[in-house]
């Protein structure tokens, strides 16, 4: 696997990573984090994920063939919900893998790489937010990749609330 940097461009493969892990959750019954439309049939998540990959850095995680396997979208600044966190950080705005490659390493390895981004950036902290509703499978996810919970929010949207969970990672570990 390689990790490069991406850009504006990037909004197509961010977009074909979520509609597939849209379908793959919605073929388990869980709607509740992103529903069952595909996100770009959306026309606000697709400006969502064009002014993301234009205004923050995106990594992309490609296999050897040269296939996007991965997106992770970081910014030096977090989105109002997830509240201030007292230092300068790294947050981590979106990360999404190819669901066909689930248990490969994919979201470990982009998450590595953006501990390695907020160490050059000098940043001590790398926070990101995920959906904590149903079986809080994907928080246990992000502990087991680091990453230890802070705050819980709520985010209200038309189809109900939206439960959501703040997780921050020291990157100024030497154990890493």
């Amino acid at each position: 696997m390689r990790i490069r940097t991406g850009g504006p461009e990037s909004a197509t493969d961010l977009l074909a990573l979520i509609d597939g892990a849209v379908a793959w959750l919605a073929g388990r019954g869980r709607t509740g984090q992103w529903g069952t439309v595909p996100w770009s049939q959306r026309p606000e998540s697709v400006e969502r994920a064009e002014h993301s990959c234009r205004e923050q850095l995106v990594r992309l995680a490609e296999a050897p063939d040269g296939a996007v396997t991965g997106v992770c979208v970081l910014s030096e600044h977090a989105p109002a919900y997830a509240g201030p966190a007292g230092e300068r950080e790294l947050y981590v705005h979106w990360l999404v893998t190819d669901r066909a490659r689930s248990g490969s390493g994919i979201g470990a390895a982009l998450v590595a790489d953006a501990v390695r981004e907020a160490r050059e950036r000098g940043i001590g902290l790398l926070r990101v937010d995920c959906y904590a509703g149903g079986d809080g499978r994907l928080v246990e996810q992000y502990e087991r990749l680091g990453f230890t919970r802070t705050t819980a929010f709520t985010v209200d949207r038309p189809a109900g609330p939206w439960p959501g969970q703040v997780l921050a990672r020291r990157t100024d570990r030497s154990d890493d």
